[in-house]
Formats: structure tokens, sequence, C-alpha cells
């Protein structure tokens, strides 16, 4: 089963989020849809949509005014969070270690981390990408996951907000080296999704590709007239 996510950052309100829900429930069967969407918006899922924070904490509780912590988001109703996202990691300056300690709350209160990784366009042009890949994999994964308790989502930094796509070549030789490291780990049915200006016209394409089990929508998840041809193109 394919996996559509969408995160809509800080955007949207309580009745477009149901109003979203009520226009993909009818076309959600056999996808997995998740929307990551901010903390004011979340609460309980529908069928087989799954809501989502974009962020927790990585301390458990404690004096950290204006952390969300990942038992709260789980009180919520929601049971997923992405963790290290790109805009994130620019934002707070996490490190891979930050972003290991992130996923291990979300584990340890039930909510399924979707862990990104992905390299910066000077990362890119240095030749550094796929190390820098590797070894954000293998070290924002945290030590207390097991087989099927993560996600990873591959976005290529430099792609984002730029309306530009790596080629499916690079695509599915990213997914690759991703998938390997993931065997390596132990973590053979981890799915990974792709997620980087990913909308209706190159969804279906981007999902045949070889090691993506889904995609990360940006604003394409926003308007309905652009999410429910990605979720369709899923099957």
């Amino acid at each position: 089963m394919k996996i559509i996510a969408g995160n809509w950052k800080m955007n949207g309100s309580q009745s477009a989020l149901n109003d979203m829900i009520n226009a993909i429930i009818p076309v959600a069967r056999d996808v997995r849809v998740m929307l990551f969407v901010p903390y004011t918006m979340l609460r309980t899922g529908a069928d087989n949509i799954y809501i989502g924070a974009q962020n927790v904490s990585k301390y458990e509780s404690g004096a950290h005014t204006g952390e969300i912590s990942a038992a709260m988001v789980r009180d919520m109703g929601a049971t997923a969070t992405l963790v290290g996202h790109s805009e994130v990691r620019n934002a707070l300056h996490d490190t891979n270690a930050d972003v290991a300690l992130r996923a291990e709350q979300a584990i340890n209160n039930n909510l399924t981390p979707i862990i990104c990784v992905g390299e910066t366009d000077e990362e890119l042009q240095s030749g550094t990408a796929i190390d820098i890949i590797v070894r954000a994999v293998r070290e924002s994964v945290p030590h207390n996951a097991k087989n099927g308790d993560f996600i990873i989502a591959y976005e290529p930094r430099w792609a984002i907000g730029r309306g530009i796509t790596p080629s499916a070549q690079e695509i599915l030789n990213t997914h690759k080296i991703i998938r390997d490291t993931l065997i390596d780990m132990g973590f053979d049915d981890t799915p990974i999704l792709y997620g980087a200006s990913v909308n209706a016209q190159n969804a279906r394409e981007i999902m045949r590709i070889k090691n993506v089990d889904g995609v990360l929508v940006g604003g394409a998840s926003l308007k309905k007239q652009d999410f429910i041809p990605i979720i369709e193109s899923a099957k």
C-alpha cells in the first residue's frame, strides 16, 4: 500500500481540515493518507486517513517553554509526526542526533515518525550528497526503533520550493542507497517516501520508481483539486 503524506506547514484551519478529510475519504481506499498539520488542528483521523504533527520535542517533559511533547501530540489523537524536515533542520539547527531524539520520543508515545533526510545544493555540488544522506539515515534512526516503527522520507533540500524534481534515475539511485542502508541496519520493511516538488503531474511517475513507497507532498496537499489526483495516482 502506497503512502501519500501531505505537509500543510503553517497553513490551514479546522474547517479546511474537515473539508479535506470528507473529500478524500471516498478516494483513500487502498492508500494510506497522512496529513501533517499545525498543532492547533491535531485530532483523530478517519478511516484510512492519519493525522500527524509537523514536529515533536526531543524532551519528554519539563521547563521547555513553547515545546510540544510527543505525549501531548498523542493525547490529541494524532498517530504520527514528521521529524527532521529540512525547514525544521534549517530553523532549529537540528543535528541528526537531535532528530533521533525526537523520533525516539515519538516511538515511545506510539507515534509513527517520518524521518526526513536529504542534501543541500552545496552538498550536491561538492559530491558529498550520498555520504550526507547515508549518515543522516544511520544517525537519525533512534536506538529504540524496530522494524515497522518509522518511515524515511528523502527530500532533496535543493529542490524544495523551487519546482525542481530530480530525474527518475537520480531518485532511483538515491532510494536504492537508502534501501541498502536500511537493510544493513536491519530495517528491511521500512517504507521510503520521496518528497520535493511533488504534484499531480509527476506523482504517478515518481511512485512507479523502485523503492519509492509513496510521496511527501507540500503545497499540493492543501487543495482538493491538487491532492486528490495524487492520491488516485497511487492506486
